[in-house]
Protein backbone atom coordinates (compact mmCIF):
# COMPACT_ATOMS: atom_id res chain seq x y z
CA UNK A 1 0.00 0.00 0.00
CA UNK A 2 1.19 3.50 -1.08
CA UNK A 3 2.34 6.45 1.93
CA UNK A 4 -1.21 7.50 2.24
CA UNK A 5 0.18 9.82 5.08
CA UNK A 6 2.63 11.10 3.09
CA UNK A 7 -0.13 12.36 0.21
CA UNK A 8 -2.41 13.64 3.07
CA UNK A 9 0.42 15.91 4.16
CA UNK A 10 1.51 17.01 0.98
CA UNK A 11 -2.24 18.36 -0.02
CA UNK A 12 -2.20 19.86 3.50
CA UNK A 13 1.40 21.99 2.58
CA UNK A 14 1.56 22.55 -1.31
CA UNK A 15 -0.23 25.53 -1.80
CA UNK A 16 -1.64 24.66 -4.98
CA UNK A 17 -4.75 23.37 -3.13
CA UNK A 18 -7.35 25.98 -1.71
CA UNK A 19 -7.81 27.03 1.81
CA UNK A 20 -11.27 24.94 1.58
CA UNK A 21 -9.74 22.02 0.57
CA UNK A 22 -7.48 21.53 3.49
CA UNK A 23 -9.51 23.21 6.28
CA UNK A 24 -12.19 19.94 5.50
CA UNK A 25 -8.35 17.47 6.03
CA UNK A 26 -7.25 19.31 8.83
CA UNK A 27 -10.46 18.36 10.76
CA UNK A 28 -9.61 14.53 9.89
CA UNK A 29 -6.20 15.10 11.59
CA UNK A 30 -6.95 12.19 14.43
CA UNK A 31 -8.64 9.95 12.00
CA UNK A 32 -6.37 7.80 10.36
CA UNK A 33 -8.74 4.98 8.60
CA UNK A 34 -10.79 8.34 7.54
CA UNK A 35 -7.33 9.62 5.71
CA UNK A 36 -6.49 6.04 4.69
CA UNK A 37 -9.55 5.85 2.64
CA UNK A 38 -9.13 9.31 1.32
CA UNK A 39 -5.71 8.89 -0.12
CA UNK A 40 -5.06 5.15 -0.30
CA UNK A 41 -5.72 4.91 -3.95
CA UNK A 42 -6.51 7.17 -6.63
CA UNK A 43 -10.60 7.09 -7.81
CA UNK A 44 -10.25 4.42 -10.45
CA UNK A 45 -12.39 4.13 -14.29
CA UNK A 46 -14.65 1.64 -13.99
CA UNK A 47 -17.81 0.53 -16.63
CA UNK A 48 -18.84 4.57 -16.26
CA UNK A 49 -15.71 6.38 -15.94
CA UNK A 50 -15.14 8.07 -12.19
CA UNK A 51 -17.24 7.42 -9.62
CA UNK A 52 -16.99 8.17 -5.70
CA UNK A 53 -17.98 10.13 -2.64
CA UNK A 54 -17.59 14.16 -2.90
CA UNK A 55 -14.86 15.62 -0.87
CA UNK A 56 -11.21 16.15 -0.27
CA UNK A 57 -8.82 13.03 -1.42
CA UNK A 58 -6.95 11.33 -4.45
CA UNK A 59 -9.97 8.64 -3.50
CA UNK A 60 -12.93 11.17 -3.93
CA UNK A 61 -14.68 13.47 -6.57
CA UNK A 62 -13.58 17.14 -5.90
CA UNK A 63 -12.19 19.84 -8.49
CA UNK A 64 -8.60 18.74 -8.00
CA UNK A 65 -9.44 14.81 -9.44
CA UNK A 66 -12.19 16.84 -12.28
CA UNK A 67 -8.94 19.16 -13.66
CA UNK A 68 -6.16 15.53 -13.43
CA UNK A 69 -8.82 13.61 -15.08
CA UNK A 70 -9.34 16.30 -17.67
CA UNK A 71 -6.11 16.80 -18.27
CA UNK A 72 -5.29 13.10 -18.75
CA UNK A 73 -8.16 13.53 -21.60
CA UNK A 74 -7.09 16.40 -23.09
CA UNK A 75 -3.12 14.58 -23.38
CA UNK A 76 -4.47 11.90 -25.03
CA UNK A 77 -7.05 13.72 -27.21
CA UNK A 78 -3.48 16.01 -28.49
CA UNK A 79 -1.84 12.75 -29.11
CA UNK A 80 -4.98 11.14 -31.03
CA UNK A 81 -4.95 14.30 -33.21
CA UNK A 82 -8.56 15.32 -32.32
CA UNK A 83 -7.31 18.82 -30.65
CA UNK A 84 -9.38 20.74 -32.82
CA UNK A 85 -12.90 18.39 -32.42
CA UNK A 86 -13.91 20.19 -29.41
CA UNK A 87 -15.46 18.48 -26.27
CA UNK A 88 -19.43 18.12 -25.29
CA UNK A 89 -19.92 18.62 -21.54
CA UNK A 90 -23.19 17.87 -19.74
CA UNK A 91 -23.87 17.70 -16.08
CA UNK A 92 -27.01 16.35 -13.73
CA UNK A 93 -28.34 18.14 -10.72
CA UNK A 94 -26.01 16.70 -7.97
CA UNK A 95 -23.95 18.54 -5.72
CA UNK A 96 -20.98 20.04 -7.26
CA UNK A 97 -22.11 19.17 -10.45
CA UNK A 98 -22.26 22.82 -12.14
CA UNK A 99 -18.74 23.42 -10.29
CA UNK A 100 -17.02 20.30 -11.78
CA UNK A 101 -18.37 20.87 -15.24
CA UNK A 102 -16.83 24.21 -15.20
CA UNK A 103 -13.50 22.95 -14.54
CA UNK A 104 -13.53 20.56 -16.60
CA UNK A 105 -13.92 22.93 -19.80
CA UNK A 106 -11.69 25.20 -18.05
CA UNK A 107 -9.33 22.54 -17.84
CA UNK A 108 -9.84 21.96 -21.70
CA UNK A 109 -9.60 25.55 -23.02
CA UNK A 110 -6.14 25.74 -21.38
CA UNK A 111 -5.11 22.75 -23.51
CA UNK A 112 -6.79 24.76 -26.54
CA UNK A 113 -9.45 22.12 -27.05
CA UNK A 114 -12.73 23.74 -27.32
CA UNK A 115 -15.59 23.04 -24.79
CA UNK A 116 -19.21 22.57 -25.29
CA UNK A 117 -20.77 22.87 -22.14
CA UNK A 118 -24.72 22.87 -21.87
CA UNK A 119 -25.92 25.88 -20.16
CA UNK A 120 -27.83 23.89 -17.34
CA UNK A 121 -28.49 20.13 -16.32
CA UNK A 122 -29.04 17.75 -19.08
CA UNK A 123 -29.86 13.85 -19.27
CA UNK A 124 -27.23 11.67 -19.99
CA UNK A 125 -28.55 10.10 -23.66
CA UNK A 126 -28.54 14.28 -24.48
CA UNK A 127 -25.27 14.54 -23.83
CA UNK A 128 -24.26 11.18 -26.33
CA UNK A 129 -26.52 12.82 -28.60
CA UNK A 130 -24.77 16.08 -28.41
CA UNK A 131 -20.78 14.45 -29.09
CA UNK A 132 -22.06 12.85 -32.31
CA UNK A 133 -24.29 16.18 -33.41
CA UNK A 134 -21.31 18.88 -33.06
CA UNK A 135 -18.53 15.96 -34.41
CA UNK A 136 -17.12 16.28 -30.94
CA UNK A 137 -13.85 13.85 -30.75
CA UNK A 138 -15.20 13.33 -27.10
CA UNK A 139 -17.58 14.18 -23.92
CA UNK A 140 -18.03 14.55 -20.39
CA UNK A 141 -20.87 14.33 -18.69
CA UNK A 142 -20.64 15.21 -14.64
CA UNK A 143 -23.32 12.39 -13.13
CA UNK A 144 -23.15 9.57 -10.67
CA UNK A 145 -26.56 7.98 -12.35
CA UNK A 146 -28.55 6.62 -9.66
CA UNK A 147 -26.06 6.63 -6.48
CA UNK A 148 -26.81 7.95 -3.41
CA UNK A 149 -26.69 12.24 -2.79
CA UNK A 150 -23.01 11.98 -1.08
CA UNK A 151 -21.60 10.93 -4.97
CA UNK A 152 -20.91 12.56 -8.00
CA UNK A 153 -19.46 10.95 -11.24
CA UNK A 154 -16.88 11.71 -14.20
CA UNK A 155 -18.10 9.82 -17.38
CA UNK A 156 -16.00 9.98 -20.76
CA UNK A 157 -17.72 9.59 -23.95
CA UNK A 158 -15.75 9.03 -27.20
CA UNK A 159 -16.38 10.64 -30.63
CA UNK A 160 -18.65 7.80 -31.75
CA UNK A 161 -21.33 8.89 -28.53
CA UNK A 162 -20.57 5.78 -26.63
CA UNK A 163 -18.95 5.67 -23.17
CA UNK A 164 -15.78 5.20 -24.00
CA UNK A 165 -13.59 1.65 -24.76
CA UNK A 166 -10.61 0.27 -25.72
CA UNK A 167 -7.79 1.42 -26.86
CA UNK A 168 -9.13 4.73 -25.49
CA UNK A 169 -10.15 4.00 -22.17
CA UNK A 170 -6.38 2.38 -21.42
CA UNK A 171 -4.87 5.73 -23.22
CA UNK A 172 -6.83 8.18 -21.49
CA UNK A 173 -6.26 6.51 -18.11
CA UNK A 174 -2.54 5.80 -18.70
CA UNK A 175 -2.38 9.78 -19.18
CA UNK A 176 -4.17 10.43 -16.15
CA UNK A 177 -1.87 7.86 -13.95
CA UNK A 178 0.91 9.50 -15.47
CA UNK A 179 -0.07 13.11 -13.56
CA UNK A 180 1.40 12.35 -10.35
CA UNK A 181 1.53 16.16 -9.49
CA UNK A 182 -1.70 18.01 -9.72
CA UNK A 183 -0.33 21.46 -10.43
CA UNK A 184 0.58 19.95 -13.77
CA UNK A 185 -3.05 20.03 -14.74
CA UNK A 186 -3.72 23.48 -16.86
CA UNK A 187 -6.70 25.56 -16.20
CA UNK A 188 -7.74 29.26 -16.71
CA UNK A 189 -10.62 31.60 -16.21
CA UNK A 190 -14.02 31.40 -17.71
CA UNK A 191 -14.25 34.47 -19.20
CA UNK A 192 -10.56 34.31 -20.85
CA UNK A 193 -11.60 30.73 -22.34
CA UNK A 194 -14.89 31.97 -23.68
CA UNK A 195 -12.56 35.38 -25.41
CA UNK A 196 -11.00 33.13 -26.98
CA UNK A 197 -13.33 30.65 -28.29
CA UNK A 198 -12.56 27.51 -26.20
CA UNK A 199 -15.35 28.04 -24.33
CA UNK A 200 -19.07 27.45 -25.69
CA UNK A 201 -22.51 27.56 -24.05
CA UNK A 202 -24.75 25.30 -26.27
CA UNK A 203 -28.68 24.55 -24.90
CA UNK A 204 -31.78 25.04 -26.81
CA UNK A 205 -30.78 24.26 -30.38
CA UNK A 206 -29.17 21.05 -29.37
CA UNK A 207 -31.79 20.09 -26.98
CA UNK A 208 -34.74 20.50 -30.68
CA UNK A 209 -32.58 18.23 -32.33
CA UNK A 210 -31.78 15.81 -29.87
CA UNK A 211 -36.19 16.08 -28.75
CA UNK A 212 -36.59 15.56 -32.83
CA UNK A 213 -34.60 12.67 -32.89
CA UNK A 214 -36.83 10.90 -29.54
CA UNK A 215 -40.07 11.84 -31.00
CA UNK A 216 -39.18 10.00 -34.69
CA UNK A 217 -39.23 7.13 -33.28
CA UNK A 218 -42.68 7.01 -32.62
CA UNK A 219 -44.66 5.05 -35.00
CA UNK A 220 -47.84 5.18 -34.29
CA UNK A 221 -49.40 8.64 -33.94
CA UNK A 222 -52.49 8.36 -34.88
CA UNK A 223 -53.21 5.88 -31.93
CA UNK A 224 -51.92 8.03 -29.70
CA UNK A 225 -54.49 10.94 -30.91
CA UNK A 226 -57.38 8.30 -30.56
CA UNK A 227 -56.18 6.99 -27.02
CA UNK A 228 -54.77 10.36 -25.49
CA UNK A 229 -57.41 10.57 -23.04
CA UNK A 230 -57.90 7.24 -21.99
CA UNK A 231 -54.47 7.01 -20.96
CA UNK A 232 -53.23 7.75 -17.63
CA UNK A 233 -49.83 8.86 -16.63
CA UNK A 234 -47.81 9.40 -13.32
CA UNK A 235 -44.05 10.63 -14.01
CA UNK A 236 -41.49 10.97 -11.66
CA UNK A 237 -37.68 12.40 -12.76
CA UNK A 238 -37.14 11.70 -8.79
CA UNK A 239 -35.39 15.07 -8.94
CA UNK A 240 -33.29 14.85 -11.88
CA UNK A 241 -33.22 15.43 -15.30
CA UNK A 242 -35.22 13.99 -16.54
CA UNK A 243 -38.05 16.68 -15.61
CA UNK A 244 -37.82 19.20 -18.88
CA UNK A 245 -37.30 16.61 -21.60
CA UNK A 246 -40.13 13.74 -20.59
CA UNK A 247 -42.81 16.70 -19.68
CA UNK A 248 -42.13 18.24 -23.23
CA UNK A 249 -41.94 14.72 -25.36
CA UNK A 250 -45.27 13.56 -23.97
CA UNK A 251 -47.27 16.72 -24.19
CA UNK A 252 -45.43 17.17 -27.90
CA UNK A 253 -46.92 13.74 -28.56
CA UNK A 254 -50.41 14.06 -27.49
CA UNK A 255 -51.10 12.77 -24.28
CA UNK A 256 -53.26 14.87 -22.08
CA UNK A 257 -53.08 13.04 -18.54
CA UNK A 258 -49.69 13.23 -17.66
CA UNK A 259 -49.61 14.00 -13.58
CA UNK A 260 -45.74 14.60 -12.12
CA UNK A 261 -45.09 13.46 -8.90
CA UNK A 262 -44.89 17.40 -7.60
CA UNK A 263 -42.49 16.72 -4.78
CA UNK A 264 -40.04 15.22 -6.73
CA UNK A 265 -39.84 17.46 -10.23
CA UNK A 266 -37.44 19.87 -9.36
CA UNK A 267 -33.73 19.05 -9.69
CA UNK A 268 -32.32 18.55 -5.58
CA UNK A 269 -29.04 16.88 -5.39
CA UNK A 270 -29.75 16.06 -1.90
CA UNK A 271 -32.73 13.64 -3.24
CA UNK A 272 -34.79 14.32 -0.33
CA UNK A 273 -38.23 12.51 -1.06
CA UNK A 274 -35.77 9.52 -1.77
CA UNK A 275 -33.24 7.77 0.44
CA UNK A 276 -31.50 6.26 -2.72
CA UNK A 277 -32.75 7.41 -6.27
CA UNK A 278 -32.67 4.50 -7.75
CA UNK A 279 -35.90 3.31 -10.27
CA UNK A 280 -34.66 -0.27 -9.55
CA UNK A 281 -36.03 0.49 -5.68
CA UNK A 282 -39.38 0.00 -4.82
CA UNK A 283 -38.83 2.94 -2.25
CA UNK A 284 -38.22 5.33 -5.03
CA UNK A 285 -41.68 4.79 -6.58
CA UNK A 286 -43.84 5.61 -3.03
CA UNK A 287 -44.91 8.85 -4.26
CA UNK A 288 -45.81 8.02 -7.80
CA UNK A 289 -47.90 4.92 -6.22
CA UNK A 290 -49.75 7.17 -4.07
CA UNK A 291 -50.42 9.25 -6.68
CA UNK A 292 -51.46 6.79 -9.32
CA UNK A 293 -53.90 5.35 -7.38
CA UNK A 294 -55.95 8.88 -6.75
CA UNK A 295 -55.70 9.81 -10.53
CA UNK A 296 -56.40 5.77 -11.17
CA UNK A 297 -53.41 5.78 -13.78
CA UNK A 298 -52.74 2.66 -16.06
CA UNK A 299 -48.77 3.41 -15.67
CA UNK A 300 -46.38 4.82 -13.32
CA UNK A 301 -42.71 5.79 -14.43
CA UNK A 302 -39.35 6.98 -12.92
CA UNK A 303 -36.38 7.92 -14.56
CA UNK A 304 -33.12 7.70 -12.13
CA UNK A 305 -31.46 11.39 -11.97
CA UNK A 306 -29.62 11.54 -15.40
CA UNK A 307 -32.64 10.03 -17.00
CA UNK A 308 -30.92 6.62 -18.56
CA UNK A 309 -32.69 4.41 -16.74
CA UNK A 310 -36.60 4.12 -16.16
CA UNK A 311 -38.56 2.45 -13.68
CA UNK A 312 -41.95 1.17 -14.45
CA UNK A 313 -45.03 -0.11 -12.53
CA UNK A 314 -48.08 -1.31 -14.85
CA UNK A 315 -51.53 -1.43 -13.24
CA UNK A 316 -53.25 -4.92 -13.51
CA UNK A 317 -56.79 -4.47 -14.42
CA UNK A 318 -58.15 -7.63 -12.88
CA UNK A 319 -56.90 -7.31 -9.59
CA UNK A 320 -56.54 -3.10 -9.77
CA UNK A 321 -52.85 -3.52 -8.26
CA UNK A 322 -49.54 -1.89 -9.58
CA UNK A 323 -46.88 -4.72 -10.62
CA UNK A 324 -43.21 -3.68 -11.08
CA UNK A 325 -41.53 -4.36 -14.04
CA UNK A 326 -38.48 -5.12 -13.94
CA UNK A 327 -35.73 -4.03 -16.08
CA UNK A 328 -35.52 -7.52 -17.85
CA UNK A 329 -39.26 -7.36 -18.01
CA UNK A 330 -40.00 -3.68 -19.18
CA UNK A 331 -37.02 -3.64 -21.83
CA UNK A 332 -38.12 -6.94 -22.94
CA UNK A 333 -41.75 -5.69 -23.67
CA UNK A 334 -40.46 -2.51 -25.79
CA UNK A 335 -38.29 -4.89 -27.66
CA UNK A 336 -41.85 -6.73 -28.89
CA UNK A 337 -43.69 -3.80 -29.16
CA UNK A 338 -40.70 -2.37 -31.31
CA UNK A 339 -40.05 -5.25 -33.31
CA UNK A 340 -43.92 -6.15 -34.33
CA UNK A 341 -44.06 -2.44 -34.96
CA UNK A 342 -41.12 -2.89 -37.67
CA UNK A 343 -42.32 -6.36 -38.66
CA UNK A 344 -45.77 -5.32 -39.31
CA UNK A 345 -43.83 -2.20 -41.35
CA UNK A 346 -41.82 -4.56 -43.19
CA UNK A 347 -38.62 -2.91 -41.70
CA UNK A 348 -36.50 -5.60 -40.64
CA UNK A 349 -33.61 -6.54 -42.27
CA UNK A 350 -32.16 -10.22 -43.00
CA UNK A 351 -29.13 -8.84 -40.65
CA UNK A 352 -31.13 -7.46 -37.89
CA UNK A 353 -29.57 -7.20 -34.56
CA UNK A 354 -31.00 -7.22 -31.14
CA UNK A 355 -27.84 -6.61 -28.60
CA UNK A 356 -27.87 -7.41 -24.61
CA UNK A 357 -25.36 -7.46 -22.22
CA UNK A 358 -24.45 -10.71 -21.04
CA UNK A 359 -26.93 -10.58 -17.61
CA UNK A 360 -29.66 -10.02 -19.15
CA UNK A 361 -32.47 -11.92 -19.38
CA UNK A 362 -32.87 -15.05 -22.29
CA UNK A 363 -36.31 -14.11 -22.80
CA UNK A 364 -34.74 -11.44 -24.98
CA UNK A 365 -33.35 -14.35 -26.90
CA UNK A 366 -36.46 -15.46 -27.91
CA UNK A 367 -38.15 -12.55 -29.04
CA UNK A 368 -35.16 -11.74 -31.14
CA UNK A 369 -35.58 -15.44 -32.87
CA UNK A 370 -39.51 -14.97 -33.21
CA UNK A 371 -38.66 -11.73 -35.44
CA UNK A 372 -36.29 -12.58 -37.18
CA UNK A 373 -32.97 -10.85 -35.35
CA UNK A 374 -29.72 -12.53 -34.39
CA UNK A 375 -29.01 -11.91 -30.88
CA UNK A 376 -25.89 -10.14 -30.02
CA UNK A 377 -24.27 -10.36 -26.47
CA UNK A 378 -21.56 -8.05 -24.89
CA UNK A 379 -20.17 -6.94 -21.72
CA UNK A 380 -21.81 -5.45 -18.88
CA UNK A 381 -21.93 -1.51 -19.56
CA UNK A 382 -23.77 -0.02 -22.11
CA UNK A 383 -20.66 1.25 -24.11
CA UNK A 384 -20.15 -2.14 -25.52
CA UNK A 385 -23.71 -1.95 -27.17
CA UNK A 386 -22.93 1.30 -28.50
CA UNK A 387 -19.93 -0.51 -30.06
CA UNK A 388 -21.71 -2.85 -31.69
CA UNK A 389 -23.59 -0.20 -33.46
CA UNK A 390 -19.63 1.50 -34.64
CA UNK A 391 -18.90 -1.89 -35.59
CA UNK A 392 -22.02 -2.07 -38.15
CA UNK A 393 -21.18 1.07 -39.61
CA UNK A 394 -17.63 0.65 -39.90
CA UNK A 395 -18.02 -2.70 -41.92
CA UNK A 396 -21.51 -2.23 -43.70
CA UNK A 397 -22.94 -5.62 -42.07
CA UNK A 398 -25.52 -5.91 -39.60
CA UNK A 399 -28.38 -3.40 -38.93
CA UNK A 400 -29.10 -2.16 -35.25
CA UNK A 401 -32.80 -3.57 -34.24
CA UNK A 402 -32.95 -2.34 -30.04
CA UNK A 403 -30.36 -2.82 -27.39
CA UNK A 404 -30.87 -3.47 -24.10
CA UNK A 405 -29.27 -4.21 -20.21
CA UNK A 406 -30.87 -5.62 -17.75
CA UNK A 407 -30.45 -2.72 -15.42
CA UNK A 408 -33.55 -0.82 -16.44
CA UNK A 409 -31.63 0.63 -19.90
CA UNK A 410 -32.48 0.44 -23.38
CA UNK A 411 -31.94 2.37 -27.08
CA UNK A 412 -34.51 2.73 -29.65
CA UNK A 413 -32.55 4.33 -32.80
CA UNK A 414 -28.93 4.84 -33.05
CA UNK A 415 -29.32 8.71 -32.95
CA UNK A 416 -27.30 8.54 -29.50
CA UNK A 417 -25.16 5.77 -28.03
CA UNK A 418 -26.20 5.26 -24.59
CA UNK A 419 -29.10 4.22 -23.02
CA UNK A 420 -32.21 6.69 -23.16
CA UNK A 421 -35.58 6.58 -20.89
CA UNK A 422 -36.53 9.63 -22.16
CA UNK A 423 -36.99 7.38 -25.37
CA UNK A 424 -38.15 4.78 -23.24
CA UNK A 425 -40.82 6.57 -21.95
CA UNK A 426 -42.48 7.53 -25.05
CA UNK A 427 -42.35 4.76 -26.77
CA UNK A 428 -43.47 2.69 -23.47
CA UNK A 429 -46.41 5.00 -23.10
CA UNK A 430 -47.27 4.52 -27.18
CA UNK A 431 -46.91 0.76 -26.82
CA UNK A 432 -50.06 1.24 -23.91
CA UNK A 433 -52.13 3.81 -25.92
CA UNK A 434 -51.65 0.84 -28.57
CA UNK A 435 -52.63 -2.11 -26.94
CA UNK A 436 -55.04 -0.23 -24.81
CA UNK A 437 -56.88 0.07 -28.38
CA UNK A 438 -56.99 -3.82 -28.19
CA UNK A 439 -58.24 -4.28 -24.89
CA UNK A 440 -55.01 -5.44 -23.45
CA UNK A 441 -52.90 -3.71 -20.58
CA UNK A 442 -49.16 -3.53 -20.74
CA UNK A 443 -49.54 -6.50 -17.51
CA UNK A 444 -51.84 -8.53 -20.19
CA UNK A 445 -49.45 -8.02 -22.87
CA UNK A 446 -46.37 -9.39 -20.25
CA UNK A 447 -48.09 -12.39 -19.53
CA UNK A 448 -48.93 -13.05 -23.17
CA UNK A 449 -45.36 -12.95 -23.51
CA UNK A 450 -44.70 -15.39 -20.93
CA UNK A 451 -47.43 -17.66 -22.44
CA UNK A 452 -45.25 -17.39 -25.74
CA UNK A 453 -41.90 -17.66 -25.22
CA UNK A 454 -41.76 -19.42 -21.47
CA UNK A 455 -41.82 -18.35 -18.07
CA UNK A 456 -38.09 -16.13 -17.67
CA UNK A 457 -37.19 -14.86 -14.32
CA UNK A 458 -34.47 -12.99 -12.90
CA UNK A 459 -32.99 -12.19 -10.13
CA UNK A 460 -30.12 -9.63 -8.89
CA UNK A 461 -28.25 -10.00 -5.94
CA UNK A 462 -25.57 -7.34 -3.87
CA UNK A 463 -23.16 -7.67 -1.76
CA UNK A 464 -21.68 -3.76 -0.04
CA UNK A 465 -18.11 -4.25 0.13
CA UNK A 466 -16.74 -1.37 1.03
CA UNK A 467 -13.19 0.11 1.37
CA UNK A 468 -9.83 -1.81 1.69
CA UNK A 469 -10.75 -4.91 3.23
CA UNK A 470 -14.12 -5.13 0.99
CA UNK A 471 -11.80 -4.99 -1.98
CA UNK A 472 -9.78 -7.73 -0.86
CA UNK A 473 -13.41 -9.97 0.42
CA UNK A 474 -14.48 -9.32 -3.60
CA UNK A 475 -10.66 -10.68 -5.08
CA UNK A 476 -11.44 -13.41 -2.37
CA UNK A 477 -14.74 -14.66 -3.83
CA UNK A 478 -13.79 -14.52 -7.39
CA UNK A 479 -10.51 -16.57 -6.28
CA UNK A 480 -12.48 -19.27 -5.25
CA UNK A 481 -15.04 -19.52 -7.81
CA UNK A 482 -12.20 -19.97 -9.61
CA UNK A 483 -9.75 -22.07 -7.69
CA UNK A 484 -12.96 -24.62 -6.52
CA UNK A 485 -15.05 -24.68 -9.75
CA UNK A 486 -18.73 -24.97 -8.40
CA UNK A 487 -20.64 -28.13 -10.26
CA UNK A 488 -24.07 -27.20 -9.20
CA UNK A 489 -26.46 -23.93 -8.42
CA UNK A 490 -29.30 -25.35 -6.48
CA UNK A 491 -31.03 -27.87 -8.38
CA UNK A 492 -28.87 -27.28 -11.66
CA UNK A 493 -26.14 -28.53 -12.79
CA UNK A 494 -23.04 -26.17 -14.27
CA UNK A 495 -22.43 -27.41 -17.98
CA UNK A 496 -20.57 -24.39 -19.28
CA UNK A 497 -18.27 -22.01 -17.21
CA UNK A 498 -17.27 -18.65 -19.23
CA UNK A 499 -14.49 -16.86 -17.56
CA UNK A 500 -13.67 -13.67 -19.05
CA UNK A 501 -10.97 -12.81 -17.18
CA UNK A 502 -8.77 -15.72 -18.20
CA UNK A 503 -10.78 -15.82 -21.97
CA UNK A 504 -12.27 -19.59 -21.86
CA UNK A 505 -15.46 -21.09 -22.21
CA UNK A 506 -15.48 -24.53 -20.84
CA UNK A 507 -17.73 -27.24 -20.97
CA UNK A 508 -17.80 -29.13 -18.18
CA UNK A 509 -19.58 -32.13 -20.37
CA UNK A 510 -16.47 -32.57 -22.93
CA UNK A 511 -13.87 -30.89 -21.50
CA UNK A 512 -13.79 -29.19 -24.82
CA UNK A 513 -12.44 -25.21 -24.01
CA UNK A 514 -12.93 -22.17 -26.33
CA UNK A 515 -11.93 -18.43 -26.09
CA UNK A 516 -15.25 -16.12 -25.34
CA UNK A 517 -14.67 -13.64 -28.18
CA UNK A 518 -15.21 -11.22 -25.52
CA UNK A 519 -12.66 -8.36 -24.27
CA UNK A 520 -11.00 -9.35 -20.51
CA UNK A 521 -13.33 -8.72 -17.61
CA UNK A 522 -13.21 -9.76 -14.30
CA UNK A 523 -16.64 -11.87 -14.75
CA UNK A 524 -17.63 -15.48 -14.89
CA UNK A 525 -20.75 -17.14 -15.98
CA UNK A 526 -22.26 -20.14 -15.36
CA UNK A 527 -24.43 -21.60 -17.80
CA UNK A 528 -26.80 -24.59 -16.51
CA UNK A 529 -29.16 -27.03 -17.55
CA UNK A 530 -32.82 -26.23 -18.46
CA UNK A 531 -32.06 -22.88 -19.51
CA UNK A 532 -30.85 -21.13 -15.93
CA UNK A 533 -27.39 -19.56 -15.18
CA UNK A 534 -25.58 -17.71 -12.97
CA UNK A 535 -23.06 -14.57 -13.34
CA UNK A 536 -20.59 -13.03 -10.57
CA UNK A 537 -18.90 -9.91 -10.97
CA UNK A 538 -17.63 -7.02 -9.55
CA UNK A 539 -19.60 -3.69 -10.05
CA UNK A 540 -17.77 -1.20 -11.77
CA UNK A 541 -19.50 2.07 -10.24
CA UNK A 542 -19.74 0.85 -6.64
CA UNK A 543 -18.23 -0.96 -4.09
CA UNK A 544 -20.64 -4.06 -4.77
CA UNK A 545 -20.18 -7.50 -5.87
CA UNK A 546 -23.00 -8.33 -8.06
CA UNK A 547 -25.05 -12.18 -8.64
CA UNK A 548 -27.62 -12.52 -11.47
CA UNK A 549 -29.27 -15.81 -11.91
CA UNK A 550 -31.63 -16.39 -14.58
CA UNK A 551 -33.99 -19.33 -14.72
CA UNK A 552 -37.25 -20.54 -16.90
CA UNK A 553 -40.02 -22.56 -15.10
CA UNK A 554 -43.06 -23.77 -16.29
CA UNK A 555 -45.41 -20.74 -14.85
CA UNK A 556 -44.82 -17.69 -12.46
CA UNK A 557 -44.89 -19.68 -9.41
CA UNK A 558 -42.59 -22.19 -10.65
CA UNK A 559 -40.11 -19.56 -11.99
CA UNK A 560 -40.51 -17.78 -8.50
CA UNK A 561 -39.80 -20.63 -6.84
CA UNK A 562 -36.41 -21.64 -8.93
CA UNK A 563 -35.40 -18.46 -8.37
CA UNK A 564 -35.46 -18.46 -4.67
CA UNK A 565 -33.32 -22.01 -4.68
CA UNK A 566 -30.87 -20.43 -6.31
CA UNK A 567 -30.57 -17.06 -4.51
CA UNK A 568 -30.52 -19.42 -1.05
CA UNK A 569 -27.77 -21.45 -2.53
CA UNK A 570 -25.26 -18.71 -3.48
CA UNK A 571 -26.17 -17.08 -0.24
CA UNK A 572 -24.89 -20.69 1.22
CA UNK A 573 -21.39 -20.68 -1.02
CA UNK A 574 -20.73 -16.72 -0.60
CA UNK A 575 -21.00 -17.41 3.70
CA UNK A 576 -18.82 -20.75 3.22
CA UNK A 577 -15.91 -18.66 1.34
CA UNK A 578 -16.36 -15.91 3.85
CA UNK A 579 -16.55 -17.62 6.88
CA UNK A 580 -19.90 -16.45 8.32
Amino acid sequence: MRDYRAIYEKWLSDPYFDEETKAELRAIADNDDEIKERFYMDLEFGTAGLRGIIGAGTNRMNKYVIRRATQGLANYIIKQGGKDKGVAIAYDSRHMSQEFSDEAARTLAANGIKAYRFDSLRPTPELSFAVRELHCIAGINITASHNPSSYNGYKVYWEDGAQFTPPHDKGVTEEVLGIEDFSQCRTMSKEDAEAAGLYVTIGKDIDDRYIANVEAAIVNKDVIREMQDSIRIVYTPLHGTGHIPVMRVLGDLGFTHVYEVPEQAEPDGDFPTVAYPNPEAKEAFALGLELAKKVDAELVLATDPDADRLGVYVKDSRSGEYIALTGNMSGALLCEYVLSQKKAAGQIPEDGQVVKSIVTTNLLDAVAANYGCSLVEVLTGFKWIGRVILKNEETGRGTYMFGMEESYGCLIGTYARDKDAVSAVSSLCEAAAYYKKQGMTLWDVMLSMYERYGYYREYTKSLELAGIEGLKKIASILDSFRKEEPKEFGPYKVERIRDYKEDFIKDLRTGETVPTGLPASNVLYYELNDNAWVCVRPSGTEPKLKFYCGVKGRDLEDANRLVDELDKDLTRKINDILGA
